[in-house]
């Protein structure tokens, strides 16, 4: 991947001045050792973080650990891997997982955080939101990431021109603090233009969201009224989707979604999305400049990419008789 093809990801010409150099400098020879934690198995994220290192002959081995949509396991995960597999940094995929992992940046220092291992996360929606970091621009510790949400009230607008809305229903684990804080910008947004938020939360077992009666609160939302079901970057809802998606197309709901994956792989209408493979691909930046460059977690910005994707679903489009506006189709990329 030559200079020009990483900057046009978004990545930065500090990314770029990574080409070329693989070794550690502790031990010329030995592979960095990353432990990546993923949610619901492998996505075109970690694809993306790692074809990143090799296209940078960045030598690393990966160790994958999936919780199996339970962050739960986490820690028993990290009890397990850091001491044999000592890693030089964790990967964590969304905020369930990284928050498992380096906790809110206020927790006590007694809390049982890991500290002291450099951590990137990818598919986090809501870092300051959720307490990851206090800003973008430092998490003022030992972690840093990739947001590959587009702001909602962008979301909400691109929602607007392909099908005006007065009421816009949503589902949302109440687990996920991302959600609830997307939902509030919803409710923001949709207060101004004199437009209704009707929220549906999943039903809890405990502390972990599940699926009970999903598509009762879609049927629900259409015979309220909603134009529009919202989807979330929401980490347990996207493991479900197929039950949500089906739903709201035989009751012929038209969804925006604010991930790929509900356009790629579920039901969904449209969204106005990151790429995965791209966030993936910021993501093993940061990674690589913390592992190469050696630079600290706290002195690497947090970031979204700088381009963003209008995807439509056009067989969902055609089965609820929902169709573009003509000049969306310009500038969308058609999913078929």
């Amino acid at each position: 991947m030559d200079r020009r093809s990483l900057l046009s990801l978004g990545l930065g010409a500090g990314a770029a001045g990574l080409l070329g150099r693989a070794a550690r400098a502790d031990s010329p020879g030995t592979p960095f050792r990353i432990l990546m934690l993923t949610f619901r198995g492998e996505t075109d994220v970690e694809r993306g973080f790692r074809d990143y290192f090799a296209a940078n002959e960045i030598n690393a081995e990966f160790l994958t650990r999936d919780v199996e949509r339970d962050s739960g396991r986490v820690k028993s995960i990290l009890a397990e891997t850091l001491p044999t597999f000592r890693p030089d940094l964790i990967y964590t995929y969304g905020t369930p997982n990284t928050l498992a992992v380096v906790g809110p940046y206020d927790a006590p220092p007694t809390a049982p955080f890991v500290r002291d291992i450099p951590v990137v996360f990818a598919l986090v929606a809501a870092p300051v939101q959720v307490k990851i970091a206090p800003s973008f621009a430092s998490s003022q510790r030992n972690v840093t990431g990739a947001v590959h949400v587009v702001p909602t009230d962008v979301q909400m607008r691109a929602m607007q021109g392909y099908k005006p809305f007065k009421k816009v229903g949503v589902i949302y684990s109440p687990n996920e603090n991302n959600s609830l804080a997307i939902i509030e910008e919803m409710r923001a947004f949709c207060s101004a233009i004199n437009v209704e938020v009707i929220t549906r939360p999943l039903v809890m077992n405990g502390t972990r969201a599940t699926g009970d009666g999903v598509e009762g609160f879609v049927r629900d939302l259409k015979e309220q009224g909603a134009d529009w079901l919202y989807l979330p970057a929401d980490t347990f809802l996207a493991s479900i989707f197929d039950r949500v998606g089906e739903t709201a197309l035989k009751v012929k709901l038209p969804t925006f979604g604010a991930t790929e994956f509900f356009l790629r792989q579920g039901l969904g209408l449209v969204g106005l999305v990151s790429r995965y493979y791209s966030v993936g691909q910021l993501a093993g930046s940061k990674a690589a400049e913390i592992l190469v460059n050696h630079r600290a977690p706290r002195t690497i910005p947090i970031e979204t990419l700088r381009r963003f994707a209008l995807i439509i679903n056009m067989s969902v489009a055609r089965q609820l008789g929902a169709y573009p506006p003509i000049a969306m189709l310009n500038y969308a990329e058609v999913v078929t």
